[in-house]
């Protein structure tokens, strides 16, 4: 009787060991070509050292590209300030929230205190002052609008003859 249990334990490794070979194989069908191709000729990475020793642009200098005076990653302008800027708003929202917006130093105050009220914006400390600053100086309103209306009386009118 004891031969018996040694043979169904041996068909049984046998039966899984199948399982096992059947189920690889179905999954290199599926996804085989795949697999070997995320492995296969791989970049070696490079530190920053390697990086910037080969000649190559330093993802950190792109990042903090200016143009025209406007930080390129942000698009805000790149002036005094800037860092401060940058460091506080961007924190919880897109620069471009900043960017789309005009006000005057009293209306970026109450846009300040709504955020700190309403957005859990934290105290701005002696930094506040130098966010103000810059946001005054380069997102104050602009003095640009609707064109003058028309004095309609000082206009000298005339007739169009089309009888010819």
């Amino acid at each position: 009787m004891s031969v018996r249990p040694n043979l169904l334990g041996a068909l049984l490794a046998i039966l899984n060991l199948a399982l096992i070979i059947f189920v690889g194989a179905f999954l290199y069908l599926l996804f085989g070509d795949n697999l070997v191709e995320t492995y296969r000729n791989q970049p070696v990475p490079m530190d920053q050292a390697t990086y910037r020793s080969a000649g190559g642009r330093n993802s950190v200098d792109a990042e903090e590209e200016i143009v025209n005076g406007i930080h390129v990653q942000s698009g805000l302008i790149y002036a005094e300030g800037f860092d401060i800027v940058r460091g506080n708003c961007t924190a919880c929202h897109s620069a471009k929230l900043v960017t789309q917006n005009r006000a005057t130093r009293e209306g970026w105050t109450d846009m300040i205190r709504w955020m700190q009220a309403k957005q859990g914006l934290w105290d701005l400390g002696k930094n506040e002052s130098v966010i103000l600053d810059y946001l005054a100086t380069n997102y104050a309103p602009e003095d640009i609008g609707r064109r003058a209306n028309i004095n309609v009386e000082e206009i000298e009118w005339y007739l169009l003859d089309l009888e010819e």
